[in-house]
This record gives C-alpha cells, sequence and structure tokens, in this order.
C-alpha cells in the first residue's frame, strides 16, 4: 500500500487506492475510507463506485467527499470534519498523493 501519514489519533492520509487495496486498508485495521480525489481527474483513476463497492465489501464504512480545487476545500471542510466525527475510527482518507486530503483536514480542524 502507498505510504501514510497520520494526521491526528486514528485518522491517516495516503494517496490513490485501488480497489484490490481495500481488503488490505481492512486488514491494517482501518474502519472508514473516505474518498477526497475527484472521478475522472486522471486517465485509469479508478471510479468511487468501484472502491466504494470494493470498499463496503472489506467491511469499511465510507464516504466520497471530492475535492478538486481550493474552493472546494474551503466548501467541503464541514463535511469533513463531520465525516471526521461519524465514522468509526481508524479513519483512512485519499486523494492522489494525500497532499489534498492533509490540506481539506487541517481546514476541517480550523473552521
Amino acid at each position: 500500500m502507498v505510504d501514510m501519514v497520520q494526521l491526528e489519533e486514528g485518522v491517516c492520509a495516503t494517496g490513490q487506492l485501488s480497489a484490490a487495496q481495500m481488503s488490505e486498508v481492512a486488514d491494517k485495521g482501518f474502519k472508514s475510507v473516505i474518498g477526497n480525489r475527484p472521478d475522472g481527474e486522471e486517465p485509469g483513476q479508478p471510479e468511487w463506485s468501484v472502491l466504494e463497492d470494493a470498499a463496503r465489501s472489506a467491511g469499511l464504512e465510507t464516504r466520497f467527499i471530492p475535492v478538486a480545487s481550493a474552493e472546494d476545500l474551503a466548501a467541503q471542510s464541514g463535511a469533513f470534519a463531520q465525516a471526521l466525527e461519524a465514522l468509526p475510527r481508524p479513519i483512512l482518507a485519499f486523494c492522489r498523493s494525500g497532499a489534498r486530503t492533509a490540506r481539506l483536514y487541517e481546514a476541517a480542524k480550523s473552521g
């Protein structure tokens, strides 16, 4: 699996996940996955619906909170904060590299 960065106790950020990795995510003890990468951002990128099906099959809770721009970051910070409160932990959130997810986390915590 790609590298993870711990944002706080029970919340990590990582780069793009594949459907095949969702079982590994669950095996590592994660209970929830948040997708922050919009569908269609890059050719060959897995669609959220495919990732969500795989995550649910692995027993993970899911949320899709896509962020494509700075405006999205501000608009979605509240939804991300809500997801952090509502979802069972530990939570693994992802985007292309993990950086956008980390910025969304910071916006959610400061807003």
